[in-house]
């Protein structure tokens, strides 16, 4: 028995240690594999991970490209707006620099026609006639005792000859206007005449007549008007002041049609038709 146990000793140990080689292995080989498959579960995880970023990524550079065109665009569009911006601004300093020309134009020929109608009237006093500039037009104010009689709105033959030596000067200038204005004081009116308004309209229908009939003034430059006792340049309560105010104002003016037409003018807006 004793020796059996000697002979089969040998082969069980080898059984033995065979069995926990194998089992090392396999436990080895188990370990390996779960290394395995976390590996593979991470590398997974970063695949998605990563293709998750692309589609952002992708996403992202698809928006900025997006942003670039559309900014091409709108420099594009605000290129085109500063070309018509410009072009407008060009054309709205011509016109104003037109119109300051003609502006220049019109104190130049205001100044020269208040010069010729100075030269024209030297003969008559300052007590009867003066000539100046306001508003740019001429005025030439003509006092009562040159034109006409008191309370009368018949023209005298010196206030005729004054007339006459004007009107030379309005024929040989055919685009200026002229508007007449009688002007009163403002004591009441007495006789024919129902108040110093009636009187003053009267005395302003009366030069005019004698413009247009005797003068041959062109009828339709002319413009008569009464302002009675409101417009006084004086006060009337004393006589020299009342003397003041007892007069008649002849209005002349370069035609303005140009200058109103330049004002009038607008820029043209040539953005209705750009994109």
């Amino acid at each position: 028995m004793e020796k059996t146990f000697c002979r089969l000793l040998p082969l069980i140990l080898v059984v033995v240690f065979t069995s926990c080689v194998s089992t090392r292995k396999y436990q080895d080989a188990l370990v390996r594999e779960q290394n395995m498959m976390a590996k593979n579960t991470a590398l997974s995880d970063s695949i998605l991970l990563l293709s998750s970023q692309i589609n952002n990524l992708n996403n992202e550079n698809a928006k900025l490209v997006k942003q670039i065109d559309d900014a091409w665009k709108e420099a594009s569009r605000l290129s085109g707006m500063a070309n018509v911006t410009q072009k407008q601004l060009e054309g709205e300093q011509k016109r104003l620099w037109d119109l300051r020309k003609r502006m220049d134009a019109q104190r130049t020929a205001v100044e020269n026609l208040r010069k010729k109608m100075s030269d024209a009237l030297v003969n008559f006093s300052s007590n009867e006639l003066t000539v100046f500039t306001k508003n740019g037009r001429v005025y030439v104010s003509l006092q009562e005792n040159l034109l006409f009689p008191s309370g009368s709105a018949v023209v005298n033959a010196k206030g005729k000859e004054a007339l006459g030596t004007l009107a030379g000067v309005l024929n040989a200038n055919p685009d200026i206007t002229i508007v007449v204005e009688g002007h009163t004081d403002s004591i009441p009116i007495r006789g024919r005449y129902e108040d110093n308004w009636a009187l003053s309209v009267a005395r302003a229908t009366a030069i005019v007549r004698v413009l247009t009939n005797t003068y041959k003034l062109d009828p339709a430059r002319v413009v008569a008007s009464g302002k009675g006792e409101w417009e006084p340049v004086g006060t009337n309560s004393t006589a020299e002041g009342r003397q003041r105010n007892r007069r008649t104002e002849i209005i002349l003016a370069p035609k303005l049609d140009e200058l109103m037409r330049l004002l009038e003018t607008p820029v043209e807006d040539d953005t209705a038709g750009s994109n």
